[in-house]
Formats: structure tokens, sequence, C-alpha cells
């Protein structure tokens, strides 16, 4: 029953990790060493949870480091340390890119390297069968020989101890040619025999070294897939919060990313050639589809960055220079469309996110107010100022100073009167204001 399970469990991963035999050929025997693919995702597993635990451990740092801030200059750093680490992440990419483009050119090349061997492998196997062949022979042959020479030599015996000389003589010649012959014979069979030792060490040297080429060849996956893993990790984690902060302010995550994809679609330059996997077949390659769907969540982190700029989810007066003196709602029947934030006259106003001022002039009710259109349709209202730093029309940027609190129009005290409109209809600005408290 075990043994079924592991025979299921292997099937299964058999169309993600493909069976590994690593072939090794002996003087006797040709053995191979098999890698299932139970046994690699194991091994890949146990490296991807060690580096995910790192990752998540140093968002979740990152996150309370950014969070630990006051106000708009905590917003300001936290924005700052987001794209920093988007900067670091765009690097760490560009550099784990080239590195699998290197890794796959050693692999390349190492296969390529392992087939040379191999084929010298046989090669040299084929040339100690033969030398193997030809020592057989020389020994049967120089037996042969030997016993002719013993022969030869009781025969001269015999002949010497006789009358006849001539014979004699012959035999002697002939007994001298045959002791030449032998030791020619011995000579070529001591050659024979260090070719055969030698090729046999070229054929084990050449088997270390395939064995050292597919260890390395494992170890540099391995290495892959756990950069891989770390990359993947890290984009989770930083998108979830942004995700939660865009839902939570009532904005459409999906909306909003595809409105800056149309302003930020450009594309260009000359076409590279379609890369093939290691398997020959293009665009089955899984380190390639995984580098892939990287660059597309860092892409979509760069959306939200510049989304992010472009709505108003910082507070206009710094945190410690003003208390909430009235919430949005309504109030004596009619609807107070905005939030009132209580300070001294001449506090500084900001502008939470980029846009350009539709107006900065007189309004009644509102005294000297300003308006100013985001994108996604969204404009933002200041109300009661004492004073004006923009002028209509001009573009400002988040965190730029754009006037100053005071007591214009109907108002009981200094303060400012602060509206968040999406698509000309008021909502509660605390929607926008909470959603980033979270995340800055």
């Amino acid at each position: 029953m075990h043994r079924r399970i592991l025979d299921r469990a292997n099937s299964g991963l058999e169309k993600w990790l493909p069976e590994q035999r690593l072939f090794m050929k002996s003087d006797s025997a040709t053995r191979f060493v098999r890698l299932r693919p139970l046994t690699q995702a194991g091994v890949l597993a146990a490296g991807g949870l060690l580096f995910t635990w790192s990752v998540i451990a140093t968002a979740m740092l990152f996150i309370t480091g950014i969070s630990s801030g006051p106000g708009d200059d905590q917003g300001q750093i936290s924005t700052a340390a987001f794209e920093a680490r988007l900067e670091t992440l765009s690097q760490e990419r560009d550099t784990r890119a080239k590195e699998a483009a290197d890794a796959q050119s050693r692999f390349q090349l190492a296969l390529e390297q392992v087939s040379q061997m191999q084929s010298q492998l046989l090669s040299s196997e084929e040339r100690r069968r033969e030398l193997e062949t030809g020592i057989t022979v020389i020994q049967s042959t120089l037996r042969r020989t030997m016993i002719e020479r013993d022969s030869a030599r009781e025969e001269l015996a015999t002949l010497q101890t006789g009358d006849a000389a001539t014979p004699g003589q012959s035999l002697a010649a002939r007994a001298d040619e045959m002791e030449k012959t032998l030791d020619v014979l011995t000579s070529a069979l001591g050659e024979t025999a260090e070719e055969r030792d030698s090729a046999t060490l070229e054929a084990e040297a050449a088997r270390l070294e395939a064995e050292q080429i597919a260890l390395e060849k494992r170890l540099l996956e391995e290495r892959n897939d756990e950069i891989f893993t770390t990359l993947e990790g890290a984009v989770k984690v930083s998108m979830e919060p942004l995700d939660r902060m865009f839902k939570a302010a009532g904005m459409s995550p999906d909306t909003i990313l595809n409105q800056v994809r149309r302003g930020y679609s450009g594309t260009g330059g000359p076409l590279s050639a379609i890369s093939l996997s290691t398997k020959g077949t293009p665009g089955s390659d899984l380190d390639a589809e995984r580098a892939s769907g990287i660059l597309d969540r860092l892409d979509e982190m760069n959306m939200y960055r510049i989304a992010v700029d472009r709505l108003p989810f910082a507070i206009p007066v710094k945190q410690g220079q003003f208390r909430f003196t009235s919430p949005y709602g309504h109030r004596w029947g009619r609807l107070h469309a905005g939030v009132d934030l209580a300070g001294p006259v001449g506090t500084p106003i900001y502008a939470p996110a980029d846009g350009v001022v539709l107006k900065a002039g007189r309004e009644s009710g509102y005294g000297n107010v300003i308006r100013i259109q985001h994108d996604f349709g969204i404009q933002t209202v200041y109300g009661h100022l004492s004073k004006f730093r923009v002028k209509t029309g001009q573009k400002v940027s988040r965190g730029e100073r754009i006037g100053d609190m005071g007591n214009t129009g109907r108002s009981t005290g200094p303060h400012l009167h602060y509206e968040i409109r999406v698509g000309g209809s008021p909502i509660n600005p605390m929607k926008f204001i909470k959603a980033a408290q979270d995340v800055f």
C-alpha cells in the first residue's frame, strides 16, 4: 500500500519533475542512478520553505518599520521606503534574470561536456576491448612460440648429441630466430598492457568528471528554484496590503491597474529569438514561466506605486497640528460632505496626491477654497483657507504645500474642511485615510 502511494505521487509529479538518470560505465557493467520525481520535490520543497520563511520575516519587519512613523512624514518616509524596496526588487530581478541566463548557458555547456565525455568513454571502452582482444591473440601466439622454442631446443639438444652437425646448426639458427620473435612479442605485449591501463584510467577520470557536472547541474537547479521562490514570496507579501488598501477605499484594484497601464503601455525595440527550454520545446521552460510571472507581478507593483501617488490616501494636514472636530455625515438634516480638521491659522495644507488645481478662489460657504482634480475621476476640496499657495490650472504633486488653514466663509473657528468626491459625489474621506494607515 505504501509503495502504491509513492508510485502515484511519482506519476503525478512526472509532468513537472521528470525522472533523471545518470549513467555510469565500469569495466564489466553499465549502471545508472535514478532520481525519482518525489525525491526531487522533497529537496525543492525543503529549500523553498526555508527561504519563504526568511522572506516573510523580512517583509514583516519591513511593514512594521514603515508603520511606526507619524502622519504625513510617516507617509513620505514609507513611500520612499516602498519605492526603495521596489527599486531593490527590480535590481534583484535583473540580477536573477542575468544569473538565470548565465546558469542556462553553463547548463547547456555542461550538457555538451557530458555528451563529449560519454562519447570519449564509449570510445575508450571500445579501444580497451580491442586491446584486450589483441593481448589475448598476442598471449596465444606467445604461448605457441614458447612451445615451439622449447621443442626446437629439445631437438637441438638431441641433434647435438648425435653426429649430424649440419642439421643441428640449422635448428640452432631456428631457435635463435624464435628467441628474437619471442622478445618482440613480449615487448609488444608490455606496450599493449600499458595502453590498456592508460585507457582504463582515462575512462575512470571521464566518469568522475561526468558525476561532478551532474552534481553541479542539480545544485544550480536548486539555487534557481530558491531564488524564484524568494522573489515570488516577496512580491506576494508586498502586493497583498496594497490590494486591501484599494479595496478598503472602495476602489477596484483591477480597474485602477488597467487605467494606469493604459497610460504606460508603450512598447518597442527589436524582437529576440524564441528561447527553447532544455527539452527543446518553445515556452515549456518552467523557470522562464516563473520569471515571467514575477515580472508581471513587479509590473503590477509599479502600477500600484503610480496609482498611490495619484490617489488621495495621505492626510492634507500633518499629524500633531490638528484634531478632528466634525465627521462626515448628516447633521441637522443636512449632509456634511467632508471632515473638519481644526488647527491654528496658517497651519500648512498639503496635496494628498498628484493632480491639477481646478479652482483657487472664493466660494459661498467654503470661503477661500481650492479644488484639485486627480486621476480616476476623483476631486478633493479644501475650504476655509486663509492663504492660497497655488493657482488655477497649476499641476501639484503629492506632499506639495497648496495653502494655509484659516477661518473664512461659514466657519466658527480656524479649521480645514476637507472633501473627497468620486464622479462628483462626495464620499467619506476617512475611507481613504484609514485604508492607507494599514499600509503606510
